[in-house]
């Protein structure tokens, strides 16, 4: 299926969370060559070793006129032999001179839409997208077995119990104003835990895009916002229903495809600098309830001199007059198509 992202440069390290899609993107790369021009090598498959490898790789590119290497999960063990077009994917981003970059995200929702054949109408589409995430490979696995495996991807890239404890707790605060520090006390509560794994192994999650820490916009010191790559981790992990939480995760996700320069503010979720735009979840608004909270969001807005509000819904749609903003109440799925 098509995506968004494609491999345009000869030589390309592909990076992202676990079950993005770096492979497929490689498949279709390697769909415009024929099977002998290629080299393909997972050091994820057990029977594949590296130093066997390593001996081997050079000699048989140039005896075989391999034209396309890939290694797949690799973690760069050893020096890249000679050869016209070198694929490369891993977890972290890894700068190399004459390498493209990609990173890979799951999919977003007009994605999810391309690759979703089971749904009959965009509501049906929203609602499982909404509740199970937005990995590829869900979209065709059975309705009751989506939460099994949900639970197997995050234990996937976990090493050990202690990096399962550290992930389950950031997934666990999703769109919470967390440091650290609390967090790491938290789990030092449950566990044995030293600071130094705790923030090693955050760090680790953070380079390779399973989680995002939001920064508040010009206080680098104030506490960050959690995120998670996939905002159905949460149902997966707990019986405890934070849908505001998981609903701001998976507007967050659709953001971060789009823009590098995301922010929040008091009272404003995701404030887009550039384009001077506040992005507030409220999915269920109404209008006479939420009129306090309309207020404050309205007000930090004139302070930063947004000029736009988005509210993003379930369902709702309506605009708000204000002299100075204009403020749109818009369902999830007509902002993301938008």
């Amino acid at each position: 299926m098509e995506r968004k992202i494609k491999i345009e440069e000869p030589k390309t390290i592909i990076s992202g969370a676990f079950k993005t899609g770096k492979s497929y993107l490689i498949y279709d790369f390697l769909s415009t060559f024929k099977p002998k021009e290629y080299l393909y090598i997972d050091f994820s498959d057990l029977r594949n070793e590296v130093i066997d490898v390593s001996k081997n790789l050079e000699k048989f590119i140039r005896m075989n006129e391999i034209i396309v290497l890939v290694l797949e999960n690799f973690d760069f063990q050893f020096e890249l032999p000679n050869c016209e077009n070198i694929i490369i994917s891993t977890l972290t981003p890894k700068k190399i001179r004459g390498f493209e970059n990609i990173i890979i995200n799951p999919l977003d929702f007009e994605e999810y839409l391309l690759h979703d054949n089971r749904h009959q109408n965009i509501t049906q589409s929203f609602n499982s997208f909404l509740k199970f995430g937005n990995l590829p490979e869900l979209i065709n696995i059975d309705e009751h077995k989506r939460i099994h495996r949900l639970q197997e991807i995050i234990e996937l890239q976990c090493k050990d119990e202690t990096q399962y404890e550290i992930f389950k707790i950031l997934i666990e605060n999703i769109d919470e104003k967390k440091s650290l520090f609390q967090l790491f006390n938290n789990l030092k509560s449950k566990i044995k835990i030293s600071k130094d794994k705790f923030y090693e192994t955050c760090k680790i999650y953070e380079d390779n895009k399973s989680i995002y820490f939001l920064q508040k916009y010009n206080q680098k010191k104030s506490v960050k916002k959690i995120y998670v790559y996939n905002h159905s981790f949460l149902n997966a992990i707990s019986h405890v229903k934070k849908f505001k939480n998981e609903f701001s995760n998976m507007i967050f996700l659709e953001l971060v495809n789009k823009y590098k320069d995301i922010y929040y503010l008091d009272n404003i979720d995701f404030y887009i600098k550039s384009k001077n735009i506040a992005i507030v979840p409220i999915p269920f608004f109404n209008r006479f309830l939420m009129n306090n909270a309309l207020k404050k969001i309205i007000k930090s807005a004139h302070e930063f001199e947004i000029n736009e509000i988005n509210i993003i819904t379930i369902s709702n749609n309506e605009k708000i007059s204000d002299p100075k903003l204009k403020i749109n109440i818009i369902p999830f799925y007509e902002w993301a198509l938008s």
